[in-house]
């Protein structure tokens, strides 16, 4: 978050930055510098997650609107640290755990990350091949197909400024799970009540659903992802070389700081709707079983028209199309990074061969999931699983980096992010734990 950079009286640039001493901070260039934070914010909402906060809504109704308020400075506060962690190292989070930290600890992690963003791949194809089904009856066996197919050819034969402004463009797309809340006419005193008095419950279903909201909005691929597409538009401002990144500006931080804000704050915002409009409709209908954003669109049309059913299958498409390519290729970059290999959207297939394949292996695998018969809940069970024991440790090695003066120079944490960062941490390791809990209760 912008207050959380580091504030200084006078904007001073590093020598390796590019930036002027009197560059400052302005409003049109913010909108311009628009990028890597929102599309991982808009990521961050993908059909499994979508689903999720749908399942929310339908069962707890209006009672689950406040955590949107609660989660959003932790992960503005996560994402920002990861941000300024490529920017100020010029590399990835990998690449740097790569020279920081014994192989023995850096390889599980890289494991666990792809196999989780494999499984959620899978089931997001799943997702998107479903909302297209919403719209149009074909069979989602018939979909999944080309549908992974035309992905990964754009993410190898597209150019990184291309592959940048799909991304952009499909940030558009969550703005329909606004609408479709908007059409649900909710009970406007229920929801303040629901977004400004905190609502705690000690039973299995409220404490279940808190765990599944904190690891579906707080995942380990967004700390990739964020630190490698924030190098990503660097090389692709002309900084290829990594001494030509290493370093940062003030200026340059509170850019970073708006992005991440805004992303993290769009993020938030469509959780906090999709939880409204299923709570005005599904809830208070009665139906309180929804297993799926698919379920959720379908159980809308009858209570709020067909205009909220297309809006929320348009949603399902779009942050999809957005998340599969951002899943399977983080995979792939902390792959490349572990292993000290040539990696980027923005490099020829045949300059990035090892990068190019593990992306394309991921996504084959994510196809064979999908035409395996495994459920779709089943694997968002085990992504969420796999990705709610990783956070915890994963997040302590970020804030380690981020407080490391050898790698962060001046740029280390300052007391208010470390104190953002550090709590976001144990309510991770919380959550696992409550995860454990709830499995042997």
């Amino acid at each position: 978050m912008e207050h959380m950079a580091e504030q200084s009286s006078s904007i001073t640039a590093c020598s390796d930055t590019g930036s002027q001493p009197n560059d400052k901070f302005s409003v049109g260039r913010a909108f311009k510098a628009l990028g890597p934070g929102l599309i991982t914010g808009a990521s961050d909402d993908d059909p499994s997650g979508i689903g999720t906060y749908a399942m929310a809504g339908a069962s707890l109704g209006y009672a689950p609107l406040w955590i949107a308020l609660a989660t959003y400075p932790l992960m503005a506060g996560i994402q920002y640290i990861c941000a300024k962690i490529g920017l100020v190292y010029g590399c990835g989070l990998a690449n740097i755990m790569r020279r920081q930290y014994p192989r023995w600890i850096v390889i599980p992690v890289v494991i666990a990350l792809v196999v989780a963003n494999t499984i959620n791949a899978a089931a997001d194809i799943s997702a998107i091949a479903a909302g297209v089904n919403l719209l149009v009856p074909v069979p989602i066996l018939v979909l999944a197909l080309p549908i992974g197919l035309a992905i990964l050819i754009t993410q190898i034969w597209g150019s990184y400024a291309v592959i940048s402004k799909i991304f952009r463009w499909l940030t558009l797309s969550l703005f329909a799970y606004i609408g479709a809340a908007l059409l649900a006419k909710p009970n406007w005193g229920a929801v303040l009540h629901g977004t400004v008095v905190p609502t705690f419950r000690f039973d299995s279903d409220f404490i279940s659903m808190l765990v599944a909201i904190l690891g579906t909005t707080i995942s380990p691929y967004l700390f990739f992802w964020q630190a490698t597409h924030e190098i990503e538009d660097e090389i692709a401002q002309g900084k290829k070389q990594l001494w030509q990144r290493k370093g940062v500006s003030d200026t340059e931080l509170k850019y970073a700081a708006w992005d991440v804000n805004t992303g993290m704050l769009l993020s938030n915002v469509v959780m906090y709707f999709i939880i409204l409009a299923t709570a005005a409709t599904l809830h208070a209908d009665g139906h309180t079983e929804v297993n799926t954003a698919t379920d959720a669109a379908e159980a809308l049309r009858p209570i709020a028209g067909d205009a909220a059913y297309v809006l929320m299958a348009l949603g399902l498409v779009g942050t999809g199309v957005l998340a599969v390519p951002i899943l399977t290729g983080s995979a792939a970059y902390s792959v490349a990074e572990l292993f000290g290999w040539q990696c980027g959207l923005g490099k020829q297939p045949g300059r990035a061969k090892e990068f190019y394949l593990v992306m394309t292996a991921s996504t084959i695998v994510a196809l064979g999931i999908c035409y395996a018969g495994i459920s779709p809940m089943s694997a968002l069970f085990w992504t969420a699983v796999i990705n709610g024991f990783l956070a915890p440790p994963l997040l302590v090695v970020v804030m380690l980096i981020a407080n490391n003066r050898e790698v962060m120079g001046d740029r280390v944490n300052s007391r208010l992010l470390n104190v953002v960062g550090w709590a976001t941490t144990v309510a991770m390791f919380v959550a696992a734990a409550v995860l454990v809990w709830t499995w042997i209760a």
